[in-house]
């Protein structure tokens, strides 16, 4: 078997494919290259310049397995892969302590202006005053984000005697206090924190975290870091606060568009940026380069790999019996996540039926990647899903029953979040998903990508006007399911849409008479 390295990585980790395989170098490929290239590969090893396209993808006739010496995947279509069966991975464990170390060097860089005054020096001037800076010691740090690398972050601040302030969906009071931080949320810490350095996936709930509103009622001389994602920090919002004075310094690694050359930050004295260097050390390199290789060579030798990005390793065997609950499990765990929210402590997982005979541990971890993914991002795959969990102190009970509920086999979660518990429980009828209990209302759902679940009061008048609130927002339903259990008490209405709504529009289905609470769902 023969594999590809079409972006340069370390030595180290070539040296560990060579061992066992045929191993081609050829960086620069223009995209028609390596598409007449890669048909003769097994395996292909990228960096971030090549794009993995769906047409590439097509083209690699006997591709097995791609993998990503780094984290982020944007650069690979992961759903042309999945489709055809192309095992994706990355190294996400590789520039942790390199990210981290960057946050702190910015945070440094920034509070005493080491590259203004650098400049200033080199251009033949001596002007110590105006290059007064500031101690971090004593200050209130805000982390937002407590993953790998915010973990790390918080720990190296406190060496620094300074205060930590964090917010993250999913970490627990428990956790927190083995990190020695302050649990709060991103508002409070934008009005208490001295320096705010954000360590979240971009996502939509992420993207925009910190803007106008939140620059509106920050502690005035805050400073800013961002040296996880372009967009999690409005960059326009974040000039606009520099020029006002609200904010003293910022200090950006990562930008929406990159190179940044048209950002409004990069005329500012009061800002500095680097070109995305937070993973830019040899000693990261090697280490997701060697990442990399190591699972390359497990996957081509039939052995589990551990950072898979779209699927687990299961036997041949049992795959037959369990893919179609793959996509159902995800999205039970997504719909709970949506109806209760982050922040949970315990999540119960039951199997009953003909699926209980079988090893249903991967479908375990189908459940957690979707109860994670809508907060945490696309990062969160089948072998990081449990480590995270247990990361966030979230207590995970698996159960099996051979005995049925009504269906040859059945999946059901229930998330318990301050004594408040959110049941869905879900089956495959023919090869299809559907939804078949919420709480304790049966119904009989189709999962669609955009849903409404709204509680409601069991009268007349209600299903209508939120139907006519959608009709005239131009928002197609596709379906409805309503469910109850005595006549005139509580309901639940489930309501397929083909897209999505805003705020407003939502906000305008609770204020119908009778509708208890109304979510949006997207799965």
């Amino acid at each position: 078997m023969k594999i590809l390295v079409s972006d340069p990585i370390s030595d180290q980790g070539v040296e560990i494919l060579k061992k066992e395989f045929d191993v081609d170098i050829a960086t620069g490929l223009k995209p028609d290259e390596l598409i007449a290239k890669i048909g003769n590969y097994e395996a292909l090893i990228v960096r971030s310049e090549t794009q993995v396209t769906k047409d590439v993808i097509n083209a690699g006739k006997k591709l097995k397995i791609i993998g990503r010496a780094g984290v982020g995947v944007d650069n690979i279509d992961v759903n042309a892969a999945t489709e055809r069966g192309i095992i994706v991975i990355n190294a996400p464990e590789g520039n942790t302590i390199s990210a981290a170390e960057h946050t702190i060097a910015m945070m440094m860089a920034m509070s005493r202006n080491i590259p203004q005054a650098n400049a200033s020096l080199k251009g033949k001037k001596w002007d110590r005053k105006k290059f007064m800076g500031v101690e971090v010691r004593g200050k209130t740090l805000g982390v937002v984000g407590l993953g790998r690398i915010g973990a790390e972050v918080a720990k190296r601040a406190q060496g620094m005697e300074m205060n930590i302030l964090a917010y993250d969906p999913f970490i627990s009071p428990e956790r927190a206090n083995e990190l020695g931080v302050e649990l709060t949320t991103v508002i409070d810490i934008v009005k208490r924190a001295d320096y705010i350095t954000v360590h979240t996936p971009l996502t939509k709930e992420t993207k925009d975290l910190i803007s106008t509103k939140d620059f509106a009622v920050m502690k005035k001389g805050a400073r800013i870091i961002n040296c996880a994602r372009g967009g999690i920090i409005n960059e326009e919002a974040l000039a606009k606060a520099v020029k006002e004075g609200i904010v003293s310094g910022a200090a950006i690694d990562v930008f929406v568009t990159e190179p940044p050359f048209d950002s409004p930050l990069i005329e500012l004295d009061r800002v500095i940026m680097t070109p995305h260097l937070g993973a830019s050390t040899e000693e990261a390199q090697i280490n997701v380069a060697i990442s990399v290789a190591e699972q390359i060579v497990n996957s081509l030798k039939g052995l589990p790999v551990k950072n898979a990005i779209n699927m687990p390793y299961i036997k041949p065997d049992a795959m037959q019996v369990l893919e179609p609950y793959f996509p159902l499990a995800e999205k039970i765990g997504k719909l709970c996540m949506y109806l209760i929210g982050s922040n949970y402590e315990k999540v119960e997982i039951s199997y009953c039926g003909e699926i209980a005979e079988h090893n249903v541990a991967p479908l375990t971890l189908a459940v957690l990647k979707g109860l994670l993914e809508p907060v945490l991002g696309p990062g969160v795959n089948y072998v990081n899903a449990p480590i995270i969990a247990k990361e966030r102190k979230i207590k995970i009970i698996e159960s099996k029953s051979k005995t049925n509920q009504g269906y040859s086999s059945q999946i059901a979660v229930k998330l318990t979040k301050k004594g408040e518990e959110k049941i869905v429980s879900g089956t495959i009828v023919g090869k299809e998903s559907r939804i078949v209990q919420i709480d304790e209302y049966r119904i009989d759902v189709v999962p669609s990508k955009y849903m409404i679940v709204a509680r409601h009061k069991d009268h007349p008048n209600i299903i209508g006007p939120c139907c006519i609130i959608l009709g005239k927002n131009n928002i197609n339903i596709a379906g409805m399911q309503v469910g109850r259990i005595t006549a005139g008490g509580e309901a639940i209405m489930v309501l397929n849409i083909d897209s999505e709504v805003d705020e407003a529009i939502l906000d305008d289905i609770k204020a119908v008479s009778g509708i208890i609470d109304a979510k949006l769902v997207v799965l």
